[in-house]
């Protein structure tokens, strides 16, 4: 294969084989097997008889300079100088000498980072970027990470599941943090309390009334002045309005709460891809730690950990005992708000005449 890099394009991510390592460069496309010699440790083997280990270490989706440094200084030293982050934001090391594993692996315990993620093991958390970066969080994903993270690390440094968890985070409802086994996002459940004196000042009316997805907002005349008003019926308490005029602020300590959801699963292996419900909301946003949506999630793999059959994912195990048994099993309440009412779910099991409250 050529090791000339394509021709640069307007727009899409740079050429990745140019970062590959040379191993991989030469046989992609032309594996023969892979096996899973121990947690957070792959081996690819080709058909021409080369290989390529991978070493995979759970690390924080925003990394510190000093962070940067060591897991650099440990690929120089140790590996053979070429690393890749998984959608995870989980780094793996690529050597082509299998003597070089072990090393590689005590280097990066005694640096302090964990070994794992790889198979039936619960993987790192996938988080949106919280208060760093993005315009419209209701709290801190990454912080949600790191709290539940330091109590499922036995999950993530072992392959004891009876299939693979995905975990997601997300700091708003909006939610892209996407699918996940379980996930769990911010949910705001009151509309936004308009400061009326600053509207006129701060935001751009035409912008605000276009960023709302539901068309709940309105310009409105306020004691002279001119501002926005919301319809509380339509209003769906997203957050979309607070980035373009933070005069409509919507995060609450109270009215804030997390909500866990589960099922979500973006594979088609053993069966359809699948959007994930709630089951659980009202739960407190009790930051630094957030103990009550931690028990809920442990509680959740522990029953799931318990009662699934090998190589069933979360939605699997669930559409064989059924929501009904799912919510016993658990001892999460199951309530009026967990009926799946929406007109096109006709055919989801919360529709059925099946369910029983």
């Amino acid at each position: 294969m050529a090791l000339d890099m394509r021709e640069p394009i307007e727009s899409g991510c740079p050429d990745g084989f140019q970062y590959m390592h040379p191993v991989m460069r030469k046989n992609f496309g032309q594996w023969k097997y892979h096996e899973h010699p121990r947690p957070g440790v792959l081996l690819h083997v080709a058909h021409s008889g080369d290989e390529i280990w991978t070493v995979r270490a759970g690390t924080q989706r925003i990394l510190d300079l000093f962070t940067l440094r060591k897991l650099n200084q440990i690929g120089k030293e140790i590996g053979e100088g070429y690393v890749r982050f998984t959608l995870r934001s989980n780094i793996e090391y690529m050597v082509a000498d299998g003597a070089k594993v072990e090393p590689l692996i005590q280097a990066l315990e005694e640096a302090g980072f964990i070994v794992g993620g790889t198979a039936n093991s619960v993987a790192m958390i996938s988080h949106t970027q919280g208060w760093l970066h993005c315009d419209i969080p209701g709290t801190d994903a990454s912080g949600v990470v790191k709290a539940m993270m330091d109590e499922f690390i036995d999950e993530f440094k072992n392959c004891n599941m009876p299939n693979r968890v995905h975990l997601t985070t997300s700091c708003c409802q909006i939610n892209c943090g996407g699918q996940g086994d379980i996930a769990i996002n911010v949910q705001h459940t009151k509309p936004p309390k308009i400061n009326h004196d600053l509207v006129s000042n701060v935001c751009e009316r035409p912008s605000v009334v276009a960023r709302c997805p539901v068309a709940a907002i309105r310009p409105a005349m306020v004691e002279g002045k001119p501002s926005l008003e919301v319809d509380e019926k339509k209003c769906i308490c997203c957050g979309a309005c607070f980035p373009p005029c933070p005069p409509m602020a919507i995060n609450d300590a109270e009215y804030s709460v997390l909500s866990i959801w589960v099922g979500g699963n973006h594979s088609n292996a053993r069966s359809k891809p699948t959007f994930q419900k709630l089951v659980a909301s009202g739960v407190p946003n009790n930051p630094p730690r957030w103990p009550e949506a931690t028990a809920i999630v442990k509680q959740i793999l522990s029953v799931y950990k318990e009662d699934a059959r090998d190589w069933e994912r979360i939605n699997d195990w669930i559409d064989r005992i059924g929501w009904p048994r799912f919510f016993e099993k658990t001892g999460l309440p199951f309530t009026k708000y967990h009926i799946d009412d929406w007109r096109g779910s006709r055919k989801s099991l919360n529709a059925s005449t099946h369910i029983r409250f």
